[in-house]
């Protein structure tokens, strides 16, 4: 039989501190029988991934795992650390979201969420065959639809945050991105599309947000595009997918590769 969850450990464990004002932190945790603290994690990684979470950042052996709520429409991100804790031939495991000042969440809704996916850690041979197939996974969610100008300030934003978790932010993500075109250059064996981009917050008519500079966009051309990319001209309109390949922090450029029009 395998190994599970102890009955009812995650919804009574559940905790709320803080509030809006000066954040909220929810909490839950599970202490699952059989089961060692790298697999509890990387078997985290695989639940969070198909529920839509970004994965910054992973140390399945130390027991932690930082995890991120994605930015949906004008809603921001927020941090959910992954902790894993031995207790003789068990793991404790606990979640902790964290909410930035001034966002509202309801706490049923956060405790049915940080449940769904404790409650899915498994012990025994089962969690160690779940922990081998979500080795490297990451969100597979649908293309995001975004203007280029407000992907720019979003990274820009982020950047000015912590530019070291963009990468794993972005990681195996595709965009649809509407822009115009700057420039189209040969860079390596593909077709470069860069897109119009502002050179600095001061060239913007109305400031968004609080960024210090500006994020260009630019995007490679997938193979067989590359008549369709010299077809191009400065100022016209493109709405290309693309999934994330690169992100320079010191010149601030984040490349998509693979490239398409939209029909």
């Amino acid at each position: 039989m395998p190994s599970a969850a102890r009955a009812g450990s995650c919804e009574e464990s559940f905790a709320q501190k803080g509030n809006p004002l000066s954040g909220t932190r929810f909490s839950a945790e599970v202490t699952v029988d059989a089961l060692t603290v790298p697999v509890a994690i990387r078997q985290l990684r695989g639940i969070a991934a198909a529920r839509g979470y970004d994965i910054l950042s992973e140390e399945a052996d130390d027991g932690s795992m930082l995890l991120e709520q994605p930015r949906s429409g004008a809603a921001r991100p927020f941090p959910i650390i992954a902790t894993a804790q031995a207790e003789q031939a068990a793991a404790r495991v606990k979640l902790e979201a964290k909410l930035p000042a001034g966002m509202l969440a309801g706490a049923g809704g956060a405790r049915t969420e940080l449940c769904a996916m404790l409650n899915a850690v498994k012990g025994g041979a089962e969690g160690i065959a779940a922990a081998e197939r979500s080795a490297g996974a990451v969100s597979t969610a649908g293309p995001v639809v975004i203007d280029a100008l407000v992907l720019s300030q979003q990274i820009s934003q982020e950047a000015d945050t912590n530019a070291a978790s963009i990468p794993s932010r972005y990681q195996g993500k595709t965009f649809t991105i509407k822009g115009r075109v700057a420039h189209v250059a040969k860079d390596g064996g593909a077709y470069r599309i860069a897109y119009d981009i502002p050179n600095s917050t001061n060239d913007l008519a109305i400031r968004f947000g609080k960024f210090r500079f500006l994020t260009q966009i630019s995007c490679l051309a997938a193979k067989g595009q590359g008549a369709y990319a010299l077809s191009l001209r400065t100022g016209q309109g493109i709405q290309l997918t693309g999934q994330y390949k690169d992100y320079d922090p010191a010149r601030h450029v984040m490349w998509f590769e693979g490239c398409r029009p939209v029909d």
